[in-house]
Formats: C-alpha cells, sequence, structure tokens
C-alpha cells in the first residue's frame, strides 16, 4: 500500500496491516493513544469489519479497506457532512483509475458508491471526542452475496483496479476535498459536487427507517445534507437518517 505522493508530502501518514480486527476501531484506538493524525489505516483484510448500525461488512482478502484518522477536522456539528467528502473523493479515485467504468458509476444517500445500480463501496464515520474515522471500503475483486442491497465489485464490472493504486488515488482525493470542505465553512460546493455525482431527481427509491418504510422520489439533499423525497401524493419529506433501497416495480410505477 501507499499514498499518493502529494498527500505524503502534505504530512499524511500510513500504517498498512496484512490483517486486522477493524480499520475504523484501531483508527480510534491510535487517536486515545495520542495520534492525532492525518494517519490512514489500511489492511488486507478485516475480521470484524462493520458497516453502518453496526451490521458486518465482509472483508475478503483482495479489496480496499482503509481508514483516515483525523483530529478536530472542524465543529462536532459538520461530522456528518464527511461521509459526503470521503464518498465524492471515492468516486474521484475509483472514475480516475477505472475510466471505462465511469459513466457507470453514482452516489447513493448518505454513503454508498454505485456502479450500475449495485453498491461497489461504502463509507462509516465513527468518533471519539475530537478524533474522526473515515472508513472507506472499496470492492476491487470480490462482494457480498447476501446483502440487503445488491452488491458488485470492480473486477466483475470490467476493471482491474489493484487496491494499492486505489489507496494511492484516494489519498490524493481525500486531501483535496477536505480542503474544498474547508471544515465546514466549503460544504456548499461539497453538495453541489455530490448532487453531480447521484441519480437523477424524480428517481423511484424506497427508505427504510428503522421499521418504517417510504416510498417516492428522489428529490436530491438540502443544505444540511438531508434526503429530500417526495411522495406520490406529492409532499415532501425531509429524511435525516435512513437506508435507501432498490424501488419495488409498483413503487417505480407510481411516481413516474
Amino acid at each position: 500500500m501507499r499514498l499518493d505522493p502529494a498527500a505524503a508530502t502534505a504530512g499524511v501518514r500510513l500504517a498498512a496491516y496484512d490483517e486486522i480486527g477493524s480499520t475504523n476501531a484501531e483508527a480510534l484506538r491510535c487517536a486515545r493513544e495520542g495520534d492525532r493524525g492525518p494517519l490512514w489505516i489500511v489492511a488486507k483484510r478485516q475480521k470484524a469489519g462493520r458497516g453502518r448500525h453496526g451490521r458486518s461488512w465482509v472483508s475478503a482478502p483482495g479489496n480496499l479497506y482503509a481508514t483516515l484518522l483525523l483530529n478536530d477536522p472542524g465543529p462536532p456539528s459538520r461530522a456528518p457532512e464527511l461521509a459526503f467528502v470521503a464518498a465524492i473523493a471515492t468516486y474521484d479515485a475509483v472514475a480516475e483509475l477505472a475510466p471505462a467504468v465511469h459513466p457507470q458509476l453514482k452516489l447513493k444517500w448518505p454513503n454508498d458508491l454505485l456502479c450500475d445500480g449495485a453498491k461497489l463501496g461504502g463509507i462509516l464515520i465513527e468518533g471519539e471526542g475530537t478524533a474522526v474515522a473515515i472508513g472507506i471500503g472499496v470492492n476491487c475483486r470480490h462482494h457480498p452475496a447476501d446483502t440487503m442491497y445488491p452488491a458488485t465489485d470492480l473486477a466483475a464490472c470490467g476493471a482491474t483496479v489493484p487496491p494499492a493504486d486505489l489507496m494511492a488515488a484516494l489519498s490524493k482525493a481525500m486531501m483535496q476535498r477536505l480542503e474544498q470542505w474547508q471544515g465546514g465553512s466549503g460544504f456548499t460546493a461539497i453538495r453541489q459536487a455530490w448532487l453531480a455525482r447521484a441519480q437523477e431527481p424524480g428517481s423511484a427509491i424506497r427508505v427504510r427507517i428503522g421499521e418504517r418504510e417510504l416510498s417516492g422520489g428522489y428529490e436530491g439533499i438540502d443544505e444540511s445534507g438531508r434526503l429530500l423525497l417526495r411522495s406520490a401524493a406529492g409532499a415532501l419529506e425531509t429524511i435525516s437518517a435512513g437506508d435507501v433501497l432498490t424501488p419495488s416495480p409498483q413503487t417505480a410505477a407510481a411516481v413516474t
């Protein structure tokens, strides 16, 4: 694994492991021991990888599992915006190294990278005190078959991207997007960049919020990054947290 020279010159560090429990957990452990970052923790395999809401993250060798540790990157209230920063950086890195699949790439709220409608990568933001761990996983060679959302990998999409090459490109893209974000004051530009990489407004989606499920048309995100959903009746709902799922045929018909 390696960093892009620009990231290394800027003082970003890299710690690479063959196997680890969780790159996020290791990053936060480093923070508790006084490491202030910026530090990338990367592993070839995770034994206890996890996604949002404590879900397990299948971590077979051949994919990219990386976490960036930052200390006090911005006001705590702006920390959720880092999911958008990381998603754009991940999109940019994959698009750079796999130009053939670039037209099939889309960002899905709040933190997923899709290729041809299937999940290619995901983001997990965790924090302790002033430390923030930005976990990023990208399926380069393998993907899980049993998930709540269809998954894929770059090899299945026709692109050969070694995790080491993707790590270098990601370290550069993250540095650029963090500079654009400016601790939250630049979120307007980040929001526009995210929207330009997301699905078309009006697309049919389902959103699961706990045990509740909503259906309607995707209307983008607001100035705070919350999802905007237009119901079949025309009402606009603002959603702060949830899982966006593929629509059923009935839902798709209802919102066209």
